[in-house]
C-alpha cells in the first residue's frame, strides 16, 4: 500500500489505490485505516484522501542515516561557507516544514545562525519553498502566518513563487521568517529522482544582499549536483 503512494505520486483516494494495488476498495480502506492510526498515513479530511504520514518521514531521515547524507553532504557545506563567506545549510523534507540536519557557520565575525533540528518555514523560507516546489507538497493549509512584514500570506502570490522556484530550479528568501536574514536553496534529488534534501546559504542582509544570493546560488548548484549524483540520481 505504502508503494502505491509512490506510484500515484501525492495524495490518493480510496478507488485509486485499489486500481493501483489491485486489492478491493473495502480492504483498502480497512488497510488504510490500520496506517492512519500508526502514522504511517495521513488522511485529510477535507478531501477525503490520504497522503504518507509522519512516520515514513521519520523512517527515512534512519535510512537516510544509512547511506550516511550528513557525511556525503560535509563536503559540500565546508566549501560553500568557503566559497560565499556565509552559513551553509542541509535540511530535509518534512512535514509541514523542511528540517535542518547539518550547517557549516560563516567564518564571518558576524553571520547567520542555524541550528539542527530547526523547522524551515515552508512558506517563509528558501529552503521551505524548495520544499514546496520538489516535494509534491500542497501549499500549507489555513492562514499563513507574517513573521515579517515581507513574509508571503497570500497564497495565490506563494503558488506563484513556488512555481517560479520549480522553473529555475532555486529559491530566495529576503527577511522573510526574520527581518535580516536571507537566503537561497536548492535541491538535492536521489533516485530515483525525488527530493531528498536542501542545501542553502544564509546571511545577514547587510551582506547577502541580491548580488551576493545570486553568487550564492551559481555556487550551490553545482555542489546539489554532485551531492544529487553521490545520493544515486543521475540527470536525465
Amino acid at each position: 500500500m505504502l508503494d502505491a503512494f509512490a506510484e500515484v505520486g501525492g495524495d490518493a483516494g480510496t478507488n485509486e489505490l485499489a486500481r493501483v494495488t489491485g486489492i478491493n476498495a473495502s480492504t483498502v480502506s480497512r488497510i488504510l485505516a490500520t496506517l492512519v492510526a500508526a502514522g504511517y498515513v495521513q488522511h485529510r479530511p477535507e478531501s477525503g484522501r490520504y497522503r504518507i504520514g509522519a512516520q515514513v518521514l521519520r523512517l527515512s531521515s534512519h535510512a537516510l542515516g544509512g547511506v550516511d547524507l550528513r557525511s556525503a553532504a560535509r563536503p559540500h557545506l565546508d566549501a560553500l561557507a568557503d566559497e560565499t563567506g556565509e552559513t551553509a545549510t542541509l535540511s530535509v523534507p518534512g512535514d509541514p516544514d523542511a528540517v535542518t540536519i547539518d550547517f557549516v557557520l560563516s567564518r564571518a565575525s558576524v553571520g547567520a545562525v542555524a541550528r539542527v533540528g530547526r523547522p524551515s518555514i515552508a512558506h517563509a523560507t528558501a529552503t521551505g519553498k524548495v520544499m514546496l516546489a520538489f516535494a509534491a507538497h500542497e501549499l500549507p493549509a489555513g492562514p499563513l502566518a507574517a513573521y515579517t512584514e515581507r513574509t508571503i500570506t497570500d497564497r495565490a502570490r506563494l503558488a506563484e513563487e513556488v512555481e517560479i522556484v520549480r522553473r529555475e530550479g532555486h529559491a530566495h528568501a529576503s527577511g522573510e521568517r526574520e527581518p535580516d536574514l536571507n537566503a537561497v536553496a536548492v535541491p538535492v534529488f536521489g533516485r530515483p529522482g525525488s527530493l531528498i534534501a536542501i542545501l542553502g546559504v544564509q546571511g545577514p542582509e547587510s551582506r547577502f544582499g541580491a548580488r551576493a544570493q545570486d553568487a550564492a546560488v551559481a555556487a550551490l548548484l553545482p555542489h546539489a549536483l554532485a551531492l544529487s549524483g553521490a545520493l544515486g540520481y543521475a540527470e536525465l
